[in-house]
């Protein structure tokens, strides 16, 4: 039984080396499609789809740093003191914030130039609900872990609410990213090609790395 356990334990740990693999497979097929396949990126300038294109590489970086390398994945993956956990938890936190942030910002700044309203799809509105309470999330867990920090026994109860919390952000932010590949095929009108096969790919590989990151969640950390 006890060997049985182990093995269990480490589990982990694949699963997560997995999910690393997933981000930087996503990272580079998002890359490549907005690279060689459309205009380039930029946050200014005459070509407007490549104020677009940034948005899209914002908010991939805000994935990538929230969740392949952030909450779930640092804490399982990691063999660190729990302080410093903490500190990389935070950083990672505030570079994902900071992506996302600068992704809407490019929204809005594409939307004004061309003239087209705001928020007026889902992918929009699951988009800034996802910033919001993620912002919102951010300060509750500094406030309440680090500085100036809770009472234990806040801490404690404050716990679960706070891994839940997280999950949701990160099913939200899978939502918002699928829902916005769907929008760029009903825009853009990609039903087939090497295009619509990149984004598709793209969509498939973010939806098997919500999976594997659901399943760090409930396997035992590699940490005694």
């Amino acid at each position: 039984m006890a060997n049985n356990g182990s093995s269990y334990r480490m589990s982990a740990f694949p699963v997560t080396v997995f999910s690393h693999l997933l981000a930087v497979s996503i990272a580079t097929l998002v890359l490549y499609w907005l690279l060689k396949l459309r205009e380039g990126v930029a946050f200014t300038s005459h070509v407007k789809i490549q104020i677009f294109n940034a948005i899209k590489i914002a908010y991939e970086r805000a994935n990538a740093y929230r969740y392949f390398l952030s909450a779930i994945i640092t804490y399982k993956g990691i063999l660190a003191t729990r302080q410093a956990l903490k500190l990389i938890h935070l950083v990672l936190h505030l570079l994902a914030l900071f992506a996302g942030i600068l992704g809407i910002c490019a929204v809005f700044k594409f939307h004004n130039e061309l003239k087209i309203a705001h928020a007026y799809t889902l992918h929009s509105w699951t988009g800034l609900s996802t910033i919001c309470l993620f912002g919102l999330q951010l300060l509750l867990g500094f406030v309440t872990f680090l500085f100036p920090g809770a009472k234990s026994g806040t801490r404690a109860r404050f716990a679960p609410w706070h891994i839940f919390t997280g999950v949701v952000v990160f099913f939200m932010a899978i939502v918002t990213a699928e829902t916005g590949l769907m929008e760029v095929f009903m825009f853009q009108k990609l039903y087939r090609g090497q295009e619509a096969l990149v984004v598709n790919f793209i969509g498939l590989l973010v939806l098997v790395f919500w999976i594997s990151v659901g399943l760090i969640v409930v396997l035992p950390s590699k940490r005694k």
